[in-house]
């Protein structure tokens, strides 16, 4: 449940400082939501179909591939990274969605991000998640310039560890914190201080029934039980680790699986470990954080990913156009 400071590093640097150029055929534009009644500004990136053709970006905070829209009623897909991670974290696969007809907006989360990790080790930043993706959707269907060109009715969602537990409680589930103590018997960090104490939220957690589809990837499962998954309903691709890492344990997202009763593909990925999920490292980034970027022998993270995008891909297909269509 806990990153490293060398991976804060290494995640903050991909969104700074990526050298790596990347060829796409998508458009990238930032995206600035303000703060309000609900919570602090959040920022992040915005990627969409495009009308040019493939050119070069560097993936920082200042530049940015600005080309005309292209298409209307499209899909819109809702990005949530791990802990210490940020707006970048998925970009590849944010890229293949967006040249395949989506719009994807992916944000930093706000004390829980590779900017800002004040909020990281307290319960409130498992609150306020969901919350801030709820802002996202609302933002990405009122008040963002690509409001009109998006499709109300497909609204999908990606998760990544911490992210995946943002998406399982959006469409539905609700946590146990109380199973949460067994990790926290030998920890003094203040989240497991406030979980043995039982300092738990009285605020019910924010739930999106604009979701209508969702790919989990080796979500942080420990908080929830048995029951917590019931009400969830829309169809989900479910990816895990065969490793695990980073306090994601392996027999608790195959709990998951066990559990979740909604419509669910489940995949586990032979020789990872919970980075796989993450893009292939630039050589300056596998050398400063080799422990995101370091896969198991004979594991070939780039090869994965190209499998990973391409099935990410076909199931939003599935779920959100040709469901749409039918």
């Amino acid at each position: 449940m806990y990153a490293s400071n060398h991976l804060c590093r290494f995640l903050s640097a991909i969104g700074f400082c990526l050298t790596a150029t990347l060829a796409q055929a998508a458009g990238m534009r930032p995206v600035d939501i303000p703060a309000d009644a609900n919570g602090p500004a959040i920022r992040g990136a915005i990627w969409y179909p495009c009308t040019e053709p493939a050119g070069e970006v560097r993936l920082d905070i200042f530049t940015w591939k600005d080309c005309p829209l292209l298409g209307d009623r499209l899909p819109l897909i809702v990005v949530s990274h791990g802990k210490g991670g940020n707006f970048a974290g998925h970009h590849d696969t944010d890229e293949m969605l967006a040249d395949a007809g989506y719009i994807v907006a992916a944000i930093s989360h706000p004390g829980d991000s590779s900017y800002d990790r004040s909020r990281s080790d307290d319960l409130s930043a498992f609150i306020e998640r969901p919350q801030d993706i709820k802002r996202l959707i609302d933002f990405m269907l009122g008040a963002s310039p690509f409001s009109a060109a998006i499709d109300r009715e497909r609204v999908g969602f990606f998760g990544f560890s911490r992210g995946g537990y943002t998406g399982l409680v959006l469409t539905g589930a609700n946590p146990d914190w109380d199973k949460a103590a067994a990790l926290c018997q030998h920890s003094a960090s203040n989240l497991c201080v406030q979980i043995i104490k039982k300092e738990y939220p009285a605020e019910p957690l924010t739930h999106d029934a604009r979701i209508k589809a969702a790919v989990i990837a080796d979500p942080l499962a420990v908080v929830f039980a048995a029951d917590s998954l019931a009400p969830v309903k829309v169809p989900v691709q479910l990816w895990a680790s065969e490793r695990g890492g980073d306090g994601v344990l392996p027999h608790e997202v195959a709990a998951v699986d066990a559990n979740l009763a909604a419509k669910h593909e489940y995949r586990v990925v032979s020789n990872s470990g919970h980075f796989a999920f993450l893009p292939p490292c630039p050589a300056e980034l596998a050398k400063a954080a080799p422990e995101a970027c370091t896969d198991a022998p004979g594991f070939d993270r780039a090869a994965f990913h190209r499998e990973f995008n391409a099935a990410v891909t076909e199931f939003f297909q599935e779920h959100l156009v040709k469901a749409a269509n039918q």
